[in-house]
C-alpha cells in the first residue's frame, strides 16, 4: 500500500518521496520508471493530484511531509543523532539527510549492529519505542558459550535483574547452542546482555533483525539505508496503532 502525495509537482513529490535530488527525480520520470495512479508519466512539470498514488519501479513511497528511513547499523556508531564521543547514525548519511530533523527510533549499542529506523515521523517514533505499545524486537545473539535449554524458561518467566525484572521474553536457541535469537518487547540499557550475563554468559554479537513486524532488508549492506515503502510504513502504523487526523489512536 503506497501512501498518498499531497499533490504537486511531479519531480518534486518524487524526489521528496523517494529522496532523490531534484535532477535524479527528473531523468527517473524521463526513463518512464514513474507512475501515477498506475499510468507512467514521463513529464516532471506535470501536476499530481492530491491523493494520487506515485511509485517509483513500481514501489511506493511516504509522503505526507515525512521521511522514513531502514539503516543496517554497524558496529561503531552511535544510535543519536549528535554524540561529542563518537559518530554517529547520522553520520552514515548525506547532508541534506542529517538537516531533515530525522529521529532515532530505536536504538542500539554502539557496538551493536542491525536494524535502525529513523524518521521525521516523532508520533510513531513514540508510539514504537513507547512500553505501553509492545513492539516487538527480534535479535539474534552469538554468545561466548552455549546456551542451556533451562534459560527459555527463565527468559519467558522474566530474569530478575539488580534493578529491575526483565519483561518475559522469547528465547530460540539454534545449533550448538552459541547462536541464539531474542524477541523482546521492551528494550532497556544492555538488556539482552544484562539477560544473558545473569545466566553467566557473555554476548559477543548482537544484531537486530526485525522491529514491530518489520524486516530489516537482506539486500542492505552494513552502512547502507534506503526510504521505506508505504507498505512498510502500513506495517509499523499497524504494529502500534495509526493516529488520525483528531489526534485519535486507531489500533
Amino acid at each position: 500500500m503506497a501512501r498518498d502525495s499531497g499533490g504537486g509537482r511531479l519531480d518534486k513529490l518524487v524526489s521528496q518521496g523517494f529522496l532523490l535530488t531534484r535532477s535524479e527525480s527528473k531523468a527517473a520520470i524521463r526513463q518512464g520508471r514513474v507512475t501515477v495512479d498506475g499510468a507512467v508519466v514521463r513529464d516532471g512539470a506535470s501536476h499530481a493530484a492530491a491523493g494520487a498514488a506515485l511509485c517509483l519501479d513500481g514501489r511506493g513511497a511516504g509522503f505526507e511531509g515525512h521521511i522514513y528511513l531502514m539503516l543496517n547499523k554497524p558496529s561503531g556508531y552511535l544510535s543519536a543523532t549528535e554524540d561529542s564521543r563518537g559518530e554517529t547514525v547520522l553520520d552514515l548519511l548525506p547532508p541534506e539527510l542529517r538537516r531533515a530533523g530525522l529521529g532515532v527510533c530505536g536504538r542500539l549499542d554502539k557496538d551493536s549492529e542491525g536494524l535502525v529506523l529513523l524518521m521525521t515521523d516523532g508520533a510513531l517514533n513514540h508510539r514504537l519505542t513507547s512500553p505501553r505499545h509492545h513492539a516487538e524486537k527480534l535479535y539474534e545473539v552469538i554468545l561466548d558459550a552455549p546456551a542451556g535449554h533451562t534459560m527459555v524458561d527463565a527468559f519467558q518467566n522474566g530474569v530478575v535483574l539488580s534493578d529491575f525484572t526483565a519483561a518475559p521474553a522469547g528465547l530460540e536457541i539454534l545449533g550448538d547452542g552459541t547462536r541464539c535469537r531474542v524477541m523482546l518487547r521492551e528494550g532497556k540499557y544492555h538488556q539482552i546482555k544484562r539477560m544473558f550475563g545473569a545466566h553467566g554468559l557473555h554476548v559477543v554479537h548482537l544484531e537486530r533483525l526485525s522491529m514491530a513486524g518489520l524486516s530489516l532488508d537482506p539486500a542492505l549492506k552494513r552502512g547502507e539505508y534506503r526510504p521505506l515503502t508505504g507498505a512498510e510504513i502500513a506495517v509499523l502504523e499497524a504494529a502500534v496503532g495509526r493516529i488520525t487526523k483528531k489526534g485519535e489512536i486507531i489500533s
